[in-house]
C-alpha cells in the first residue's frame, strides 16, 4: 500500500508540498452517470423540464465545479487550468457525463475532474427532482490521469 502523503507525523490532515516539484503537463479524465426513468429521459431529450436545458445548464455546472475544486475539498492545491471540457451526453437510461481537464502544473488534476462530473451530476438531479424520485447517480470514477515528463 502506498504511503499517505496527506497526513503529518501525528496523522494529522495537511497540505502536501509540492514547491520543489517541477511544473509538467497533465491531464485527467472523469466520467460518471444519473440513471433516469424513460418519461424523464424523454423530458430532458424534448427541453420540457421547467428548469430548462439540463444538459446545457449540468455541462456549464461541471465547467464551473472544476474551476472551483479547491474550495470545495480542502487539502486541494488551486491550479491553473488550461482546459475543462465537460461532456453530457442523454443515453436511453439518463445521462452520461464525462469530463476532461488540463493544466501545466506540480500536482495533478484528478480532482477537478471528479468534481466537474460530480456536480455535472448533482445538477441534472437538482433540475429533474420534481419529476423523478428514483434517480440515482452511479460510477463516478477516473478514467485516466497522465502527465508528460519534463
Amino acid at each position: 500500500m502506498a504511503e499517505l502523503t496527506h497526513t503529518d507525523d501525528s496523522g494529522r490532515a495537511r497540505m502536501v508540498d509540492i514547491g520543489a516539484k517541477p511544473p509538467v503537463r497533465r491531464r485527467a479524465r472523469a466520467a460518471g452517470r444519473i440513471l433516469l426513468q424513460p418519461a424523464t429521459v424523454e423530458l430532458v431529450r424534448n427541453n420540457q423540464l421547467k428548469k430548462g436545458d439540463v444538459l446545457g445548464v449540468a455541462r456549464l455546472a461541471g465547467i464551473q465545479a472544476a474551476k472551483q475544486t479547491p474550495a470545495l475539498v480542502p487539502l486541494c492545491h488551486p491550479l491553473l487550468l488550461e482546459v475543462v471540457r465537460v461532456d453530457c451526453r442523454l443515453a436511453a437510461e439518463g445521462v452520461e457525463v464525462e469530463a476532461e481537464v488540463h493544466c501545466t502544473g506540480r500536482t495533478g488534476v484528478e480532482m477537478e475532474a471528479l468534481c466537474a462530473v460530480s456536480v455535472a451530476l448533482l445538477t441534472v438531479y437538482d433540475m429533474c427532482k420534481a419529476v423523478d424520485g428514483d434517480m440515482r447517480i452511479e460510477g463516478i470514477r477516473l478514467l485516466e490521469k497522465e502527465k508528460e515528463d519534463a
